[in-house]
């Protein structure tokens, strides 16, 4: 399971925010560039990058600082926030990032993946953000009036190599995530899929990286607050990412979105 580091913008600087509530911020700082280079020091294999500016207004205010992350380390960089066109994907591909994610997009005019998907191959994900199953549109701020579950194959097939599933209600309260209900769409979907929101431990990742079904496991995990909280390091998050047995206890029961 690959660790994704999470860096969100907000006007520049590097934040985090409460089940994604704009009014409920925390800065961790003015440099996300000085941010990326440090997590890839510590040998994490992606930077994930969101410009929330973008995913609530679908302005790329941020998108110099997404281009400078790209270019200032040498792992790939994954990055949502505010694509809603093949040009909005043009434009951060070219810039030097590996994967867009699109998010608002993917549930509004799903035919944009099938068009990302066909010029860049292996390059586009789609991120699904959810309250109690239900997708959550810019920036979090809608309704989507879909459901994660029935979403998940349609993004597969139209050519997503990853589908992003973040919890908002865990988001930023280093909660816990969902561990069963994640188990439960992999078993559904068998689709690769990237964990997102309430990772707080290094056993949380133990468990994360665990899940199974039909012999597969997540895709990925992404951690944001834990890391900058100082829960543990990203070389610490690394290794757990790739532990083979989880924490004592496991975990029971699944639940699908």
């Amino acid at each position: 399971m690959d660790l994704f580091p999470a860096i969100d913008l907000r006007g520049g600087r590097c934040v985090r925010l409460v089940e994604g509530d704009f009014s409920r911020e925390t800065v961790y700082g003015d440099d996300p560039v000085a941010v990326a280079r440090d997590f890839a020091a510590q040998g994490a294999p992606w930077i994930h990058v969101v410009d929330l500016d973008a995913a609530r207004t679908g302005d790329p205010v941020n998108r110099p600082v997404v281009t400078e992350i790209a270019a200032s380390v040498t792992i790939p960089v994954q990055t949502g926030g505010g694509v809603r066109s093949a040009d909005d994907a043009a434009a951060l591909l070219g810039s030097g990032v590996t994967r867009v994610v699109v998010g608002t997009a993917a549930v509004e005019r799903p035919e944009l993946i099938g068009e990302i998907a066909e010029r860049w191959p292996g390059r586009v994900a789609v991120g699904l953000d959810h309250r109690d199953g239900e997708v959550r549109l810019r920036g979090w701020t809608a309704g989507g009036g879909r459901r994660v579950a029935e979403l998940i194959p349609e993004a597969v097939a139209a050519g997503a190599v990853a589908v992003i599933v973040t919890d908002i209600s865990r988001d930023g309260r280093l909660a816990g995530p969902d561990v069963s209900g994640l188990a439960g769409l992999l078993e559904l979907t068998g689709a690769p899929l990237v964990a997102s929101g309430g990772v707080s431990s290094l056993d949380d990742l133990r468990l994360l990286a665990a899940v199974r079904a039909g012999g597969q496991g997540l895709a990925g995990a992404i951690v944001g607050k834990a890391l900058y909280e100082g829960a543990f390091s990203v070389a610490e998050a690394v290794a757990a990412s790739t532990a083979l047995d989880p924490p004592s206890g496991g975990f029971e029961g699944v639940v699908s979105p």
